[in-house]
C-alpha cells in the first residue's frame, strides 16, 4: 500500500515562518513610520484651515485671544491643541502665531508645529527638534527650537 500525505513537512511549515518573519520586518517600521506622517499631516492641515481666518484677524485688526475666536472648536482637534498667540501685541516686531502641541500620548509627545505670519504677509510652518525631518511635510521647515 501507499501512504498518503497529510500535511505539510517541519521544512515547509519553517520557510513559510521564516518569510513571514522578513515581511514583518519590512512591514512593522514602514507602517510606524505612516503613521507618524499622518498625524504630522493632521496636524499641519488643521493648523492651515486656521491660516485664512487668522490673516482675516490680522488685517482687520482684531483681537484673537483663543483659537475659538477664528472659529475652531476644541473638539475639533484631534492629538494635540491648538494655541494663538501674539495678535494684536503692541509690540510691532512680532508676529501672529499658531501653534499646534502634541498630546502625551502620540509619537510626538509635547512636539510642536508652527505657523508663524511673516513680514511679507506669507505664513512660515516650522517642526520642532522631536519631529523627524522624514515625517515633515516638504512645505514645513523642520528642527527648528
Amino acid at each position: 500500500m501507499e501512504r498518503q500525505q497529510r500535511g505539510f513537512t517541519l521544512i515547509e511549515l519553517m520557510i513559510v515562518v521564516a518569510i513571514i518573519g522578513i515581511l514583518a520586518a519590512i512591514a512593522i517600521p514602514q507602517y510606524q513610520n505612516y503613521v507618524a506622517r499622518s498625524e504630522v499631516s493632521s496636524a499641519l492641515a488643521t493648523l492651515k484651515s486656521l491660516q485664512t481666518p487668522a490673516e482675516l484677524a490680522v488685517q482687520q485688526g482684531e483681537t484673537v485671544s483663543d483659537v475659538s475666536d477664528l472659529g475652531l472648536s476644541d473638539s475639533a482637534v484631534q492629538n494635540g491643541k491648538i494655541a494663538a498667540s501674539q495678535f494684536n501685541d503692541s509690540n510691532d516686531t512680532t508676529q501672529p502665531t499658531l501653534t499646534f502641541t502634541f498630546d502625551s500620548e502620540g509619537n510626538f509627545s509635547s512636539e510642536t508645529l508652527t505657523l508663524e505670519r511673516q513680514d511679507d504677509g506669507g505664513w512660515e510652518c516650522a517642526a520642532s527638534k522631536g519631529i523627524d525631518d522624514d515625517v515633515v511635510p516638504e512645505s514645513c521647515v523642520a528642527n527648528t527650537p
